[in-house]
């Protein structure tokens, strides 16, 4: 059975070890991305909603990165909101900073009754771009 392929930002936070699961997996030239909640290196929370979204996709861009990747390579987006009618506007206009211009990912919007304590978290799908997945297989 192949083992799976685990990814971790250089400053893991400490979420990964206290639920036990990986930051993303690689899988060919896919990267599948754990969601991302705004949590600071101890993993607690963001006490401020914005600044919670914001530290998740701040979260979210490290793990990008050490894929290789960026927000330009992410496919597909699911987020998921404990209030989405008070939340919706703060949620869109960071997206607008963090996502660029178009043509944008899928997204998919979730409302959801409990984040383990956070009220915003945000999981991706991207797709590697070719030479650094051709490039992270020579250095595995």
């Amino acid at each position: 059975m192949p083992t799976r392929d685990a990814v971790y930002p250089a400053n893991r936070h400490a979420l990964y070890d206290i639920h036990r699961y990986s930051a993303a997996i690689r899988s060919g030239d896919l990267l599948f991305v754990s969601g991302q909640v705004g949590s600071r290196g101890d993993g607690s929370p963001e006490p401020a909603f914005e600044d919670q979204v914001r530290r998740a996709f701040a979260n979210l861009r490290e793990v990008l990165a050490a894929a290789g990747c960026s927000f330009d390579d992410v496919v597909d987006v699911t987020t998921f909101h404990t209030n989405p009618d008070e939340q919706i506007e703060t949620v869109l206009a960071v997206r607008a900073e963090e996502i660029g211009a178009p043509p944008y990912p899928n997204w998919t919007a979730v409302g959801v009754n409990w984040l383990a304590g956070f009220d915003f978290e945000i999981k991706v799908i991207a797709r590697i771009p070719s030479t650094t997945s051709s490039h992270a297989a020579a250095n595995r």
